[in-house]
């Protein structure tokens, strides 16, 4: 029986996972910009509360992850 993994933050983890799992170029840059407005937009919303912090770390991870992403399959050079 195949094991569901429940993201914590699914609302930007899920198009995170989706640009990580994405191995067509064309389509993974669009994945990669849909992953980093949705990960900037939850960022925006912290600006009004001060907690969080466990996401805030989640979402450094992802952004990171974005960055290599970019750097390493997309050949991005300032990454």
């Amino acid at each position: 029986m195949e094991e569901t993994i429940r993201l914590p933050y699914p609302e930007w983890q899920g198009p995170l996972e989706e640009a990580i799992l994405e191995f067509d170029r064309d389509k993974l840059d669009e994945k990669v910009l849909k992953a980093e407005g949705m990960i900037l937009e939850r960022l925006r919303q912290f600006h009004q509360s001060n907690d969080g912090h466990n996401e805030r770390t989640a979402i450094n991870d992802g952004l990171s992850t974005l960055r290599t992403i970019k750097r390493e399959r997309l050949d991005h050079p300032d990454w």
